[in-house]
């Protein structure tokens, strides 16, 4: 008997919020948060929608990866941070383009569609956002 089985690859590029920086917001509080919600943890509420977020943040606190979990292991160190975004909103992401030993506290970052990993010895490649120093103009 066939059974549909579909590839994970496809399935996440068709998930909007995966690619773009998109939240939700509260319209009762005003909370916003990454990844999307229905209910606000702030206030309860379900009167929330989804909204895309400034792409643009700076780095309140960071920290660096040297043992990593399975999967992972080949792309030590990397680097860690909570991001405090233009609104306000703050998020945890991985840092890319920037050696490790110059991540400060502050530094303004800005999202940018990397390789994320590769499953297994020339599996499917999953992208994602991460966040890189922001390039002077």
């Amino acid at each position: 008997m066939w059974a549909f089985n579909p590839s994970i690859p496809p399935i996440k590029r068709e998930m909007p919020s995966r690619y773009r920086l998109e939240g939700f917001e509260c319209h009762d509080c005003g909370f916003r948060s990454l990844p999307p919600r229905q209910v606000c943890p702030r206030c309860g509420s379900r009167n929330v929608s989804r909204v895309r977020l400034p792409r643009r943040g700076r780095v309140l606190q960071h920290a660096v990866v040297h043992s990593a979990p399975r999967g992972y292991e080949f792309y030590t160190p990397y680097v860690l941070a909570l991001i405090e975004l233009e609104d306000g909103t703050r998020i945890f992401s991985q840092l890319t383009d920037v050696d490790p030993e110059e991540v400060t506290q502050g530094m303004e970052v800005e999202a940018v569609l990397r390789k994320v990993r590769v499953g297994g010895h020339g599996g499917p490649v999953a992208y994602g956002l991460k966040f890189r120093p922001v390039l002077e103009r």
